[in-house]
């Protein structure tokens, strides 16, 4: 397996670090503080500058405005971004115009994609189901009616929801069959009731009574909700690994200044221990993350589908993250909880991302399942 990067997925994350560079992760009030959320939409500018550096429109073809590249490249942008927790709904719009690009028509394609590209509409996809535990795709019901089609059900959590402009919902029809609605924030028969997240973001439950969706809006294409949902979660593994290296970083620094008994505590054994625990967490979740996205980026054949090297990825996801942050945290000490430093922010973020489109107790099922159905003898 080679992992090397191309010139222009390097490219792609040099670009980030510039953009990303002049990015504080304190900008908005501590959750730790704040009863409601942190700031009523996600960082305008800073969307503007990745607009600017062209990194909106990653994944889409040149004829769209786009760089052509692929989920890799999608994935060390998001790397970049969570090391600053970047408030930006980088991987919805991303994965959304990506599932746009691959299943819709023409029509829907030329009419979305450009515009989304340069950061002008903001998509956001609605993935965590009615309760968060539940299948996303079986919360909604989409129902044909001769000239439209009726949406109803219940998603939940569906991130940047009030920000964004239209909201890609997997739905169910009566044959069994997966759709992805375009919905627009502003539609007959859709309500937003405001949820706030561990990290304190803005989260949406989306209620859909009755609402009309055009055909032209709805992607309609076998398999489209299933890469779509494998790219969300692939990015959502990138992002845990971006967090997870920066919060090791930090803990670095800190164990090499800290003394007890006249030495740095990061030449104490139990602690260079602990820490290179946590090293081999952050390898392990990398080695996944890019064996998910290159089966993703290529569409290679393996011994399992390629949604067994992403639920072994969001695995070693879940579980990396949480013990980065709760390794940071006990080394840091008291320290690490204190709100005028950034290490209880990236925690919050941590646990947001751990059980973000489901826990790894969710994917070793999946996984189990995928194992029972494909024998690797």
């Amino acid at each position: 397996m080679d992992f090397t990067f191309n010139e222009e997925q390097l490219a792609a994350a040099e670009a980030a670090r510039g953009v990303f560079a002049g990015v504080v992760p304190d900008a908005v009030p501590s959750p730790a503080l704040t009863t409601g959320a942190v700031a009523e939409g996600f960082d305008r500018e800073l969307w503007s500058r990745l607009a600017g550096a062209d990194l909106l429109g990653l994944l889409l073809d040149e004829q769209y405005g786009g760089a052509g590249l692929d989920a890799i490249a999608l994935c060390l942008v998001l790397r970049e971004s969570a090391k600053v927790l970047a408030r930006v709904p980088l991987l919805e719009h991303s994965a959304a115009m990506a599932a746009v690009q691959a299943y819709a028509g023409e029509e829907l394609a030329g009419r979305l994609l450009s515009r989304a590209g340069r950061g002008e509409l903001v998509l956001t996809v609605a993935a965590h189901g009615r309760t968060g535990h539940d299948p996303a795709e079986l919360a909604v019901t989409a129902r044909w009616d001769s000239e439209a089609w009726v949406l109803d059900g219940v998603q939940t959590a569906v991130p940047w929801a009030y920000d964004a402009d239209l909201v890609l919902v997997p739905a169910h029809t009566d044959t069994d069959r997966t759709v992805l609605a375009l919905v627009p924030r502003a539609l007959d028969g859709l309500v937003l009731a405001e949820q706030i997240s561990t990290s304190g973001e803005r989260l949406a439950e989306l209620r859909l009574r009755s609402a009309r969706i055009e055909a032209g809006d709805v992607v309609e294409a076998e398999g489209a909700w299933e890469w779509l949902h494998a790219l969300l979660v692939t990015g959502t593994c990138a992002l845990a690994l971006g967090l997870g290296e920066r919060v090791l970083k930090m803990t670095g620094e800190y164990t090499g200044k800290r003394e007890q008994f006249g030495y740095p505590i990061a030449t104490f054994q139990a602690v260079a221990v602990q820490a290179a625990d946590r090293y081999i967490d952050l390898r392990a979740m990398e080695a996944t993350l890019w064996q998910a996205a290159w089966r993703i980026a290529s569409g290679a054949l393996g011994v399992l589908p390629a949604a067994g090297d992403v639920a072994v990825a969001k695995i070693w996801a879940a579980e990396g993250v949480r013990r980065v942050v709760q390794t940071a945290q006990h080394l840091h000490g008291g320290f690490g909880a204190d709100t005028d430093y950034p290490l209880h922010r990236y925690h919050a973020w941590a646990k947001h991302l751990e059980l973000a489109l489901g826990p790894a107790a969710a994917y070793e099922e999946t996984l189990g399942d995928l194992l029972a159905a494909h024998p690797l003898s």
